[in-house]
C-alpha cells in the first residue's frame, strides 16, 4: 500500500479506508467469514466528491462557459475512459482485491472495475484527510492533465463538426441497454450516421455513454 500511497502522493492516516477502497465485491463476496465490506458505498461518495470539485474547477476557470457546455465538459472529465486512464496511471489494477473468477477474466484492466476504484480511492482521501486533500489529487491526475491536453473531452461536438463537411450527414444516439443497480447503473448506447452504427459506448449516465459513443465514432471515421 505504501507504493500506491507515493503514486498518489498522499499518506492516509486510517490505511483501513484504503484496504476498503480497492476490495471488490467479488473478493468481498468470496470472503465473507471476514466481514469485508465492497468498495461499493466509497465508489458512490466517491462520484460525488469527484464532480463536485471538477464542477468547482470549472465554474471558477471558465468564467464565460454556459451552463450547457460547463455540463458537457464536466461529463467528459469524469466519465469511465477519463477515470481508467487515471487508474492506469497509478497501476491500481495492480493493487485491487478482486474475487477468483473476476481476477482470471482480467478484471484488473476492465475500464468499468478500475474506474469505479479510482471514485472509491477519491472517497477514501476525502474520508481520511478532507476536501483538500482529494482536491489535490483530482487536480493533478484529472484537472491538470487536461489542461495540459488542452482539450474539453467533448467527443459530440467534436463528431458533429466531423460529420458536417459533408452535406445532408444524419447523427443519432440510440440507448441499447442499461444493467446494475440504481445507485451505479452502467448505460450502453450507439451512434448511427445515416441510419449506420459508427460507434458504441458505455457510462454511468447516458451522457457519459453518448460521449464513449462519439468517441469512438471519431476513431472509425478516422481511419
Amino acid at each position: 500500500m505504501e507504493e500506491l500511497e507515493k503514486k498518489l502522493g498522499y499518506h492516509f492516516e486510517n490505511p483501513a479506508l484504503l484496504e476498503n477502497a480497492l476490495t471488490h465485491s467479488s473478493y468481498a463476496n468470496e470472503n465473507k467469514a471476514k466481514g469485508l465490506q465492497s468498495n461499493e458505498r466509497l465508489e458512490f461518495l466517491g462520484d460525488s466528491v469527484l464532480g463536485m470539485v471538477v464542477a468547482d474547477y470549472l465554474y471558477r476557470t471558465h468564467p464565460g462557459l454556459p451552463e450547457g457546455d460547463l455540463t458537457r465538459t464536466r461529463a467528459a472529465l469524469v466519465c469511465e475512459s477519463s477515470l481508467a486512464e487515471v487508474a492506469q496511471q497509478l497501476q491500481l489494477g495492480f493493487f485491487l482485491k478482486l474475487g477468483r473468477g473476476e481476477d482470471a477474466g482480467g478484471g484488473r484492466t476492465r475500464p468499468s472495475i478500475v474506474a469505479d476504484a479510482v471514485e472509491a480511492v477519491l472517497a477514501a482521501v476525502y474520508l481520511d484527510g478532507g476536501i483538500g486533500s482529494a482536491r489535490k489529487i483530482i487536480r493533478r491526475f484529472i484537472l491538470d492533465r487536461e489542461s495540459e491536453k488542452g482539450t474539453s473531452r467533448d467527443f459530440k461536438t467534436t463528431l458533429q463538426e466531423l460529420v458536417q463537411r459533408e452535406s445532408g450527414q444524419v447523427l443519432s444516439y440510440r440507448l441499447t441497454g442499461s444493467e446494475g443497480p440504481d445507485h451505479a447503473k452502467t448505460f450502453s448506447v450507439e451512434v448511427d450516421l445515416n441510419g449506420a452504427p459508427i460507434g458504441q459506448g458505455r457510462g454511468h449516465s447516458k451522457k457519459e455513454a453518448e460521449q464513449m459513443a462519439a468517441k469512438a465514432g471519431i476513431q472509425k471515421l478516422q481511419q
